[in-house]
């Protein structure tokens, strides 16, 4: 089986844009080229790789180890085209960073060191001070780039998603909340919360789950480092609502599980990297938010 990097990004394509037609455009083929391109493809697999009756296209089976191939390959390919492009162009600059969600560092450091190894030139820090005024502070260029959940209409901004996650509840195993399949609002009225040290506004278990149903814990405490909060809740000292990566990716703590969080729809949040617009193509600004993007895509897979 010859696969080329032309194949991993043609099947990327399709996936993103639904079909053929805006798939080749995308990729500037005509559709019969790219067709024909996919055909190929799949006679190299052995197998289809979309399920051609479903509109929009969907993947297969194989199709969805193909594009899980293609999502750890090609950034790793774009990350090493952007290294020699420094090389010839130059690295110096400046990178501050505001963080908007708490549970961020979690992935932020391995990104970081990713990063000052690529770009050791590159003046790299991070603003927690400004956190929840990051969008101001991107605007007055006192930093460079602000991780945020909730994207607004910003003239000169510009933001890159970066990853979806979904907030799940996390109880000790033996809590009564434990053995439900899902968890509503209703169920957190009388439970303790523990939370980040950040406001209510900023946490999604209130602003997508708690609020909106007009309903409060019976107690609310803050803890800073998310290690301890799952050695609390694993203890039985109250319930946390963390981002289901955060949940993966922390396996040294036992004496938990986690469940769902319900309501219509399902609850799902996307994280951005906010630049200016004039920024988002510098190379290593290109090169950071591949590796932001890259990195919590391995804490997913845990």
């Amino acid at each position: 089986m010859h696969i080329e990097l032309r194949h991993l990004r043609t099947v990327r394509a399709i996936h993103e844009e639904g079909g053929l037609a805006r798939a080749a455009d995308a990729l500037n083929l005509t559709q019969s080229a790219l067709s024909h391109q996919l055909k190929g493809i799949e006679a190299q697999v052995g197998q289809p790789l979309f399920v051609r009756r479903a509109r929009p296209m969907r993947l297969s089976a194989a199709g969805e180890r193909f594009l899980r191939a293609a999502e750890r390959i090609l950034p790793e390919i774009d990350a090493l085209r952007d290294e020699f492009e420094r090389l010839g162009a130059g690295a110096a600059g400046r990178l501050h960073i505001a963080i908007e969600c708490h549970a961020c560092y979690e992935w932020l450091f391995p990104v970081l060191d990713g990063f000052r190894r690529a770009f050791p030139e590159v003046d790299v820090d991070i603003r927690p001070g400004l956190a929840f005024e990051g969008l101001p502070a991107l605007q007055r260029e006192e930093v460079d780039l602000v991780i945020t959940s909730d994207p607004e209409e910003a003239p000169g901004l510009s933001f890159a998603p970066l990853f979806d996650y979904a907030p799940v509840f996390v109880a000790a195993e033996g809590h009564p909340l434990a053995e439900r399949p899902f968890i509503e609002a209703v169920d957190l009225a009388g439970e303790t919360l523990i939370t980040y040290p950040v406001p209510e506004a900023r946490l999604d278990v209130f602003s997508q789950l708690l609020t909106p149903a007009g309903v409060r814990p019976a107690a609310r405490r803050e803890v800073e480092l998310t290690a301890v909060i799952l050695l609390l809740v694993a203890s039985g000292r109250g319930v946390a609502v963390l981002p289901d990566w955060v949940v993966r990716g922390t396996r040294g703590t036992g004496g938990t599980v986690a469940r769902p969080i319900a309501r219509p729809g399902g609850v799902t949040r996307r994280l951005y990297a906010a630049t200016r617009g004039e920024d988002a193509a510098r190379p290593f600004m290109a090169h950071f938010l591949r590796l932001a993007r890259t990195e919590p895509v391995k804490l997913q897979r845990l």
